[in-house]
């Protein structure tokens, strides 16, 4: 029986020797970018042509499915080895955002895996092609090696996430048999640093709405109406100046969290976020008396992400009819997004702005979560994480970001743990998006090992 150093050894040299390069270059080379209205095949075909196959070569069995509300199909696959063994459910999603080919620097694609140095350019090498293509070959590794995992694996893979996973509740709720589990594993977002393995147990909720002031037809000259005229701009600048003050303080009651749990503050103790060669952190942004890593990671934040008023293009002498911003709350638990709209209503009202109407944005709102950062199952894979790289992991209660985590907290009920193998500047979402050559190998070497110990160790999963 091969010890877990050997094991773990094995899995580096397969990557050493280029195997894991040559998977993820297949993958990346997949245009599946869902925001494409004619994505379907080659959505269907990252799973149908490619995930399926690498899962049934380990003895998975595999479907696809759909939900009307989806752009696209989901996979759900299984490896079922005996009854009285816990069960893992891992995720990730196929889609990426749009390529924008022309953007990329010179010499780059994002449809072509290419190297330069640690970083491995692609679209999807860090979002998400590239983290759960470590997490399964890291199920593949610990099964070439031992022959057996030692516990149950559910896979669901998802070909949406990237336009807010449409469907994808739907589907955990209708396949809730299916997908159930002790314990979601899964990686997606970076990590706190790239040289900082890292685990978070949740992620912050996002709910995006519009403001607009429409006062009349047409614009009309500033010298001729200025001064007459109301001004729809000036309006809606004072409007989000009382919703948010100068520093980034949140002035609205209702968008406000609860007190942050002691729990969350011990775990939140140690951790610094911020990344070398990143922007630097703003520390008299936000709500006062919070250290940076509680304003991220366990408060909320109300972001001015456009505003629009006349042409700012090719400006004009006129005074606009109209003006509109978009704004995102990121949530932390606690809150209730269904409630932010009247909260909103309120506040412009008392404040003097009942011209500003308020409406939800049509994009997909995900709830916030949090796993309890001293829940057994935390300390159980930080552990296995300490063992492989002899550095204690840092434990975000929750994500500053947001995934879909509530269908798996939530919809399916089950402890969550993410290991993100990516790290902040990785340019996800962004032309020139990649992959740490470096961060990857060592995600390899965590999974593999974690695994290891998962199927090592017989006790149930909640223990």
């Amino acid at each position: 029986m091969q010890s877990r150093a050997d094991v773990i050894d094995a899995a580096l040299s397969w990557f050493d020797a280029g195997h894991f390069q040559a998977e993820l270059a297949r993958r990346v080379a997949r245009r599946t970018e869902s925001q494409r209205a004619d994505a379907g095949p080659d959505l269907r075909g990252y799973l149908e042509d490619d995930i399926g196959p690498a899962l049934a070569a380990m003895d998975f069995t595999w479907r696809l499915t759909g939900h009307p509300a989806a752009g696209g199909p989901f996979l759900i696959a299984e490896r079922h080895e005996d009854d009285a063994l816990p069960t893992i459910l891992t995720y990730g999603h196929g889609d990426v955002v749009l390529g924008y080919d022309a953007q990329w620097r010179d010499g780059l694609s994002p449809w072509r895996l290419t190297i330069d140095g640690d970083r491995w350019y692609g679209r999807g090498t860090a979002d998400n092609k590239g983290q759960h293509s470590v997490n399964l070959a890291a199920l593949a590794r610990v099964l070439e090696t031992r022959g057996r995992l030692g516990f149950n694996v559910r896979v669901l893979l998802e070909t949406g996430e990237e336009t807010g996973s449409p469907g994808l509740r739907a589907v955990c709720e209708r396949e809730r048999a299916s997908l159930r589990a002790d314990v979601l594993i899964a990686s997606d977002g970076p990590r706190l640093a790239a040289a900082r393995p890292t685990l978070f147990l949740g992620s912050r909720g996002a709910f995006n709405f519009d403001l607009a002031v429409d006062l009349r037809e047409g614009g009309h000259h500033s010298g001729n109406w200025g001064g007459l005229l109301a001004n729809p701009g000036t309006i809606l600048a004072n409007a989000i100046a009382c919703l948010v003050d100068a520093r980034g303080r949140i002035l609205v009651p209702g968008l406000r969290p609860p007190p942050i749990p002691d729990a969350v503050r011990r775990a939140l103790a140690t951790i610094e976020p911020g990344e070398p060669g990143g922007p630097p952190i703003d520390l008299a942004w936000g709500e006062p008396g919070l250290t940076p890593a509680e304003r991220v990671f366990g408060w909320n934040a109300l972001e001015v992400l456009a505003f629009r008023t006349g042409n700012p293009d090719h400006p004009v002498n006129a005074i606009p009819p109209r003006a509109n911003a978009h704004l995102q709350v990121r949530f932390v638990v606690g809150c209730d997004h269904t409630t932010f709209i009247a909260a909103l209503r309120a506040h412009l009202d008392a404040n003097g702005f009942a011209m500003v109407t308020a409406t939800p944005a049509r994009t997909e709102t995900m709830t916030a979560t949090r796993l309890d950062p001293e829940d057994p199952w935390v300390r159980r894979v930080a552990a296995s994480i300490e063992r492989t790289t002899g550095a204690p992991p840092a434990i975000l209660p929750n994500l500053g970001g947001s995934l879909p985590n509530d269908c798996f907290a939530d919809v399916l009920g089950m402890p969550t743990v993410w290991i993100p193998h990516s790290y902040p500047a990785c340019s996800q979402h962004a032309p020139n998006e990649h992959l740490l050559g470096s961060v990857a190998r060592e995600g390899l070497a965590i999974m593999t090992g974690l695994f290891f110990d998962l199927g090592d160790d017989r006790r149930p999963l909640a223990a």
